[in-house]
């Protein structure tokens, strides 16, 4: 699968989207922030994902956030801090994420940051 639907938005009562190992993604859908009930996405192995829609910001249930060994994702949006849910975000093995914006301090229900393996992090 190259890339999901943008009528995947149309799913308001998603709570999980997990596209593990979907190493042909290249791209979610900008309509992924209209999933107001999901909780948890798991995008890990994602390895042809370079970049997050901005509209990643207005996932408001998002609890989880798995980016891991997401090799060739090259920044954050944004919008992150906007993830007020959000509990967990695991960026293990995202060898090509240069920075993280400090506005991530803002995330006040985070409880689990994994940054391990993530070699060009400033």
């Amino acid at each position: 699968m190259k890339k999901l639907p943008s009528c995947i938005g149309e799913l308001n009562a998603l709570e999980k989207l997990d596209l593990l190992r979907c190493s042909n993604l290249k791209e979610l859908p900008s309509s992924i922030g209209q999933l107001n009930a999901l909780e948890g996405l798991d995008l890990s192995g994602c390895s042809n994902l370079k970049e997050l829609p901005s509209s990643v910001g207005e996932l408001n249930a998002l609890k989880v956030l798995d980016l891991s060994w997401c090799s060739n994702l090259k920044e954050l949006p944004s919008s992150i801090d906007e993830l007020n849910a959000l509990q967990n975000l695991n960026l293990k093995g995202c060898f090509e994420l240069k920075e993280l914006h400090s506005s991530i301090v803002q995330l006040n229900a985070l409880q689990g940051l994994d940054l391990s393996r993530c070699a060009n992090l400033k």
